[in-house]
């Protein structure tokens, strides 16, 4: 049985195919081979993939990625559509659902909307369910830094505060696009923002993300 996952994996793989590794990406202004560098390090690499999240790591991580972009981008799109190796934890299917299901959606959009013919991408509700699930548990995670209080609110009406304090911005959009706001897409999500225009303001440049 597919996981969300692994749809996201194929789907980020032959977006990155059919974009070419010159391509524009919305994250961190990668190319798309530097994009599909940091994916295989993440997963290939963990010696150097905690430079992520530990500066004392990241001249190891600079390295690794430069080793990796400097292979045939051929070779990174197969690395990343094949899927981990046996030794990763992302091997198991559990661990590869809770940690990639949300990271290989918003790189697939990465690549998708740095691209000046996309267009929206209507998400099926299971999907769309198992990522505001993750929204709810990452939400204040992703919403620290904002200088100001963040609720998320879906089209239904169900909503999840990822920023206490005021004043109070309501982030209101689909799941998917709400990810995409939280992840640092604040410019290319769908999303419509209510509150005072200097809070709107702050929001929309905060360094919002994990």
């Amino acid at each position: 049985m597919s996981t969300h996952a692994k749809r996201e994996r194929l789907l980020l793989a032959d977006l990155l195919e059919q974009a070419g590794p010159d391509a524009p990406t919305l994250c961190d202004g990668w190319s798309a081979r530097e994009l599909a560098a940091h994916v295989v390090v993440r997963e290939r690499r963990p010696d150097a993939a905690g430079g992520l999240l530990l500066g004392v790591l990241k001249d190891r991580l600079d390295k690794a990625m430069a080793e990796y972009a400097a292979k045939p981008y051929e070779e990174l799109v197969r690395l990343i559509r094949s899927g981990p190796p046996r030794f990763s934890p992302y091997a198991l299917k559990q661990v590869d659902e809770a940690a990639n299901a949300v990271e290989f959606y918003v790189h697939a959009e990465d690549v998708r909307r740095a691209q000046p013919d996309w267009s929206p991408r209507e998400l099926d509700r299971v999907f769309a369910d198992a990522l505001w699930a993750r929204l709810e548990r990452l939400a204040r995670l992703t919403g620290r830094r904002s200088p100001v209080g963040v609720v998320l609110r879906r089209p239904d009406g169900r909503t999840v505060v990822a920023r206490k304090g005021a004043p109070v911005v309501t982030v209101t959009g689909e799941p998917g696009e709400l990810t995409l706001f939280c992840f640092g897409r604040q410019a290319a999500a769908q999303v419509t923002l209510d509150g005072e225009r200097s809070a709107v303001a702050a929001l929309t440049k905060a360094r919002l993300g994990i």
